[in-house]
């Protein structure tokens, strides 16, 4: 009993001392927080640090490196992202499935795109045991984007990227909205990228914070002409 108790006012204390000071402060997000149970997608070795203010290591493939973002990071993504029930998501970079399952709580389904096949199945075995139906694991690379499967209405890159690719832009819908971590260490900037129209686009700096790379995605050359 009492360990229940702990892990609930460590949720407690993760939402009110980590995650509203980072401005998340819509209700239905906050609410999301205390349903989706964080704990059940961390690996259970760190599951101590499930609620701590900190990147997770993921068991990830031989020779990748992998990590959960921190909540408030996440927490302030789907906030952002400014999800309708109606909507369908695209999320690159499933890690433990664990922002798939909040987003799937937000939408109507969500798509989400995973390079590394051991984090695809273990977010794809999250997903199944949270009892999360209208989330998809596909194990494939998203720079590209999807071509067959879009427009959506929402794109998360639950990781960093030196730019967005033109062709993830180009997946969504009129009026859809991606969110990105955007820049190079030790800047880097989350920004929301709104389709106006047909080629109209507009971009909206949210906050400054630092993320691992997502996989799969051009970096800028060194060189300088």
């Amino acid at each position: 009993m009492s360990f229940h108790w702990n892990v609930e006012r460590a949720r407690f204390n993760m939402i009110e001392q980590q995650i509203r000071p980072w401005d998340v402060l819509d209700p239905a997000v906050l609410s999301l927080l205390t349903i989706v149970r964080r704990e059940d997608f961390v690996p259970s070795a760190y599951r101590s640090l499930a609620f701590m203010d900190t990147e997770i290591p993921l068991p990830a493939s031989p020779g990748r490196s992998e990590t959960m973002l921190a909540p408030k990071v996440e927490a302030r993504m789907l906030q952002e992202l400014l999800l309708a029930p109606h909507e369908t998501a695209l999320e690159i970079g499933a890690g433990s499935g664990f922002v798939a399952a909040l987003l799937a709580r937000r939408a109507r389904h969500v798509l989400t795109l995973e390079t590394d096949p051991a984090l695809a199945r273990l977010a794809a075995g999250n997903l199944e045991r949270a009892g999360v139906h209208n989330a998809t694991v596909r194990e494939l690379d998203g720079s590209g984007g999807l071509p067959g499967e879009a427009p959506f209405d929402a794109i998360m890159m639950s990781g960093s990227v030196a730019a967005v690719p033109p062709a993830l832009l180009d997946g969504l819908k009129i009026g859809g909205r991606l969110v990105a971590i955007v820049g190079q260490q030790p800047i880097m900037r989350a920004v929301r990228v709104t389709r106006t129209g047909e080629h109209g686009f507009a971009s909206a700096d949210l906050f400054d914070t630092v993320a691992p790379r997502l996989h799969g995605f051009d970096e800028p050359s060194a060189f300088r002409f």
